[in-house]
């Protein structure tokens, strides 16, 4: 709601739109307080208000993720390679360890233990070299590979990634928005946010495997089907309900 903004919001904005989301107004005010301590809100004083601006790294997080969020679940082309990445991290960096096992997790990666990680997605190999950088600690080493004649690729999958907790994902999203009708601006304002808040989940667990690697029945397609849908039924009047907010925290401080 806010990426699109040039000059920001006023903090009561935020403020009331978690409150929406059922979010109390000393709860929010505290969430306000550490997303601008970790650097990814910057706030300016205006008298006893504040404007609230994402920082430059924060809107090129939600952008980086608002593209894998949005373009997530689109049928693709594979032409049968795998990307091979091994990790290597000293041992007493384990806060480096986690940080790109997160990282490899988000871009799709299945680990096959021992630092080692697959993806079908060898397009995704300039994202980990960007994400990791000259300075890290970490090293990293990519190959390019088909699978061979010896083992069995459902098991190898399997061990890879928990698909079946990833399909129960997708049911429970269907179960939950497939028929949800909010009759408000504020109902529909918090359910777009809750959809969107569901759906960028999938991205970070579900492998985005090519369609024969993956267990009959799917139900990505379907899952997928009911967001684009809600999206486009809800959108114009939960972005309104937002400006309305805005709009009402500006009278104030006029």
């Amino acid at each position: 709601y806010v990426l699109s903004l040039e000059n920001g919001v006023w903090q009561e904005t935020l403020i009331q739109a978690l409150g929406a989301l059922e979010y109390k107004s000393q709860a929010a005010r505290q969430a306000l307080a550490r997303s601008a301590t970790a650097g990814w809100l910057a706030t300016e004083r205006h008298g006893r208000r504040s404007r609230v601006e994402l920082t430059e790294r924060a809107a090129v997080m939600l952008r980086t993720g608002a593209a894998r969020i949005y373009g997530f679940g689109e049928s693709w082309a594979w032409d049968g390679q795998w990307l091979l990445v091994v990790l290597r991290v000293p041992e007493q960096r384990r806060e480096v360890r986690h940080q790109l096992r997160t990282q490899l997790a988000w871009a799709g990666f299945g680990s096959l233990g021992g630092g080692l990680w697959l993806s079908p997605h060898i397009e995704r190999e300039d994202e980990l070299r960007a994400s990791v950088g000259a300075d890290s600690v970490a090293e990293l080493q990519s190959f390019r590979a088909e699978l061979g004649t010896i083992g069995d690729p459902e098991k190898l999958i399997a061990s890879a990634w928990d698909l079946e907790s990833v399909a129960d994902g997708y049911r429970e999203f269907i179960a939950r928005f497939a028929r949800a009708t909010p009759r408000t601006p504020q109902a529909v304002f918090r359910a777009q946010t809750l959809l969107v808040h569901e759906w960028r989940r999938f991205p970070f667990v579900d492998p985005d495997l090519p369609e024969r690697m993956l267990p009959r029945a799917w139900p990505r397609s379907r899952a997928h089907e009911v967001f684009l849908q809600r999206h486009a039924l809800w959108h114009d009047t939960a972005q309104a309900y937002f400006a309305s907010l805005e709009g009402i925290a500006s009278e104030a401080a006029a």
